[in-house]
């Protein structure tokens, strides 16, 4: 896989982009505990602009995000053919549909009752609408809450409300308890966020940053896109991120292009950053890290543990 730039990897958490966790540790499709069954939930239903008359029974998803949250609610067995990018959980239906070059037509072969988008990429929703198929775009969250309110939404879409609001509970109680036996520290942790060997990193002001924010870390990136102009995916150079000496380097980019703490450690001028030094380069599974649905808590939990190890 080539290098990924940013507007790539912006384009992966709109269409698509965090260690497996307590949230995940149900299998994906298995219904929230306690939650009703889907055939009890309620029809016509009304979500914005989109009106359902009866719970959808053949869902196309071309998001990758959403499809791991159709079926973290329950929902898998209603969703009969997911995009290319979808690779989780390992039963979803995959084929070879794109969200990134969305087919109306192709999408349209698959007799969908409802399908779901994060972007609306070659006019595809006037399209799919054109052709009476129900459209839902989830966009990429810029905060934890829209990927709540989108995990909602669907449940009130599929009938599955009650495993919904049971799976953001999980995840708000998770986060809540990380976030709460976090060590106490004098001085802020730092780190660099690396999305691809390029250097294009997140800000704070992302999605993914505020993960790490949640986590007590310091983004080294910030000041190189304190204007927003770079929309919170600068590039750095080597220079800029040595001389600011993360504590830590995580890798987004251990799946797509081999990165690792060997691989760190061989670049010019790095061996004596503190995350390499200490050995604080931390691998992150490539998918969880740009994704914002139920497993947003691993990527916090990969966090959490990595930099717990280093005294307060």
């Amino acid at each position: 896989m080539s290098r990924r730039t940013p507007r790539l990897f912006a384009a992966t958490l709109a269409v698509a982009a965090i260690a497996l966790g307590a949230c995940a540790e149900k299998t994906a499709d298995t219904p929230a505990a306690g939650g009703s069954p889907s055939a009890a939930a309620s029809f016509p239903v009304t979500v914005g602009s989109l009106t359902l008359e009866e719970r959808p029974e053949k869902i196309v998803s071309l998001s990758a995000t959403a499809t791991e949250m159709l079926f973290a609610i329950g929902a898998g067995k209603q969703v009969t053919a997911v995009d290319d990018n979808s690779n989780y959980p390992a039963e979803a239906p995959k084929t070879d549909l794109s969200g990134f070059q969305p087919n109306a037509e192709a999408i349209a072969a698959k007799s969908p009752d409802l399908v779901v988008l994060s972007d609306d990429r070659n006019k595809v929703v006037e399209q799919l609408t054109a052709l009476k198929i129900p459209v839902f775009l989830t966009p990429a969250a810029t905060t934890l809450d829209d990927s709540y309110r989108q995990i909602t939404e669907l449940g009130t879409l599929t009938g599955h409300p009650a495993e919904a609001a049971d799976v953001t509970k999980r995840m708000k109680d998770d986060i809540a308890k990380l976030v709460a036996e976090l060590p106490k520290r004098t001085e802020k942790l730092t780190y660099f966020h690396e999305l691809g060997p390029d250097l294009y990193t997140a800000t704070s002001k992302t999605f993914i940053g505020s993960i790490y924010a949640l986590a007590g870390l310091e983004n080294i990136a910030d000041p190189s896109d304190a204007d927003g102009r770079n929309g919170g995916y600068p590039q750095l150079s080597q220079e800029v991120i040595v001389k600011a000496n993360p504590d830590f380097v995580f890798l987004a980019d251990t799946r797509c292009c081999q990165q690792s703490a060997d691989t760190v450690k061989a670049r010019a001028g790095w061996a004596g950053v503190t995350a390499v030094k200490n050995n604080q380069v931390v691998g992150l599974d490539d998918d969880v890290a740009s994704r914002w649905g139920p497993r947003v808590v691993d990527l916090l939990r990969a966090i959490v543990d990595a930099t717990a190890k280093v005294p307060a």
